[in-house]
């Protein structure tokens, strides 16, 4: 068994682990701290927008551009979108999900409900836009609730907002530790401004849960730069 921390050291047993940890823990957290700036200042492939399930063209940052379908809650572009409409008029079809080819929804009630069917599935993207609709209206318990479900499920933007509610105390008690922790894992899947947040945070500060340098800072900053398009 590996050290899941340094990944570097090997045991044979728990009890082995136990025995050498003094020795080790040092040497553990430096290397930690070594691989996770190693993934933090990886560039990702693209954004946390990733790509349109039908076209396979990357989202751009700006929102208006994609549209999300309440029915699967996929993020499609405006593009594939437009040309599922135009099919759907000259065929004389009845309108439907570009994706999952349900029926769309006739109210504003019917997607709602179809949202919520999405977070009893466990859908982060569901939960991650419920949680901001309660943020947006100054609910932010509630909010804080659905963000923590759909970041534990990996979503860049929920971490993001969580990083926020952590930064400004609301809905749950300030913790500089857990802001950074988020705007890191935020950044680390591509959300600009997560990266630049925390490049900022790092130039000021240094950093709470380890020192870094301004380079550390600079580096970042320059890597939120690349997502312009």
């Amino acid at each position: 068994m590996d050290c899941d921390a340094c990944k570097s050291v090997r045991y044979c047993s728990d009890k082995c682990q136990q025995d050498h940890l003094p020795k080790h823990g040092e040497m553990c957290k430096k290397r930690a701290a070594e691989l996770r700036d190693e993934i933090l200042f990886r560039q990702p492939e693209s954004s946390h927008m990733g790509d349109c399930p039908i076209c396979f063209v990357p989202h751009p940052l700006d929102r208006e551009t994609s549209i999300m379908m309440t029915c699967c809650s996929t993020v499609i572009c405006r593009g594939c979108s437009h040309a599922n409409k135009l099919r759907e008029r000259e065929a004389r079809l009845q309108q439907t999900c570009p994706f999952c080819r349900r029926h769309l929804p006739k109210t504003q009630e019917e997607a709602d409900l179809n949202k919520m069917k999405r977070v009893v599935g466990n859908d982060p993207v569901a939960m991650r836009n419920i949680g901001k609709k309660h943020y947006d209206n100054g609910d932010y318990e509630t909010a804080f609730e659905y963000l923590t479900k759909a970041a534990e499920l990996g979503d860049a933007t929920a971490h993001y907002h969580l990083s926020l509610l952590y930064r400004e105390g609301e809905g749950v008690k300030k913790d500089k530790e857990k802001e950074l922790y988020h705007l890191e894992e935020a950044a680390i899947a591509g959300h600009p401004r997560a990266r630049h947040n925390l490049g900022c945070d790092e130039g000021i500060t240094k950093g709470t849960r380890e020192q870094r340098s301004i380079s550390s800072s600079l580096q970042t900053l320059v890597m939120t730069r690349q997502y312009k398009r």
